[in-house]
């Protein structure tokens, strides 16, 4: 049993971190997975567009990927590793699923001559939950109607908004993590956001910082949900299956 106190392990960095789980300490990937339980979380939910299913898919490309740690190299930042693996387990369930559309029928559906128009960013972090039990009614209301129509978009354009615009991801990373070139993460974003602004026909000052939320009780359950899974403290379990290489 590792003698680390629970708060020693948010001081450290992700390296430590890795080396740590490496050595089977679950403290440590707990402490990994609390670093990129919401990231993950809206990319799961991108894909499978279900709450239910996004915790499924996260608990199983977390055991997954405790299992394969050991052949982590470190030469790609521990939440990329894991988001290519959140990603091939979601896209293996919507393949189970159901057959996929081709992205050129998505695509040639949504021609249209309509202006783009950037989505708004006005409240900043923090802002949900500060204001009258009024105010806050209508932002959740807000939030709400945003995360319906981003649920709405072609998942093609979905994917790439949300880690470009709610995650915040570069241009290069959401180009790797998704196997596209640049040019066309910027294309799709871009059409993503006139879909939106479509949709919402109107100017909304909502961010993008408080949209599915994997805070409180949904990560602490998962987190758990996790470690139970895995087994005895400090072993790890047995690989299988194929992952990205880092």
């Amino acid at each position: 049993m590792s003698l680390r106190k629970q708060n020693d392990y948010a001081a450290l960095d992700q390296a430590d971190l890795v080396r740590l789980a490496q050595a089977g300490d679950r403290e440590a990937f707990r402490a990994i997975m609390q670093l990129g339980n919401q990231r993950l979380f809206r990319i799961a939910r991108g894909v499978v567009s279900d709450d239910a299913e996004a915790e499924d898919v996260l608990q199983e490309a977390y055991v997954r990927a405790f299992a394969a740690i050991g052949a982590f190299r470190g030469e790609a930042n521990i939440l990329t590793w894991l988001t290519r693996i959140v990603l091939n387990e979601a896209r293996d369930r919507m393949r189970r699923r159901r057959p996929t559309v081709d992205l050129d029928q998505v695509e040639q559906a949504q021609q249209t001559a309509a202006e783009v128009i950037p989505f708004p960013h006005a409240f900043g972090p923090g802002a949900f939950g500060t204001g009258s039990p009024e105010v806050d009614a209508a932002r959740m209301q807000i939030r709400s109607l945003i995360e319906q129509a981003v649920d709405e978009l072609p998942a093609p354009f979905r994917m790439v908004f949300i880690m470009r615009d709610i995650e915040e991801c570069s241009i290069e990373e959401t180009a790797a993590n998704l196997r596209l070139k640049p040019e066309t993460v910027k294309t799709r974003l871009h059409r993503a956001r006139r879909l939106l602004r479509q949709a919402l026909d109107a100017q909304l000052g909502a961010s993008m910082v408080g949209l599915f939320p994997f805070l409180g009780a949904r990560c602490a359950r998962i987190t758990e949900a996790v470690l139970e899974r895995l087994g005895g403290e400090g072993r790890l379990a047995e690989a299988g299956g194929t992952f990205p290489s880092a």
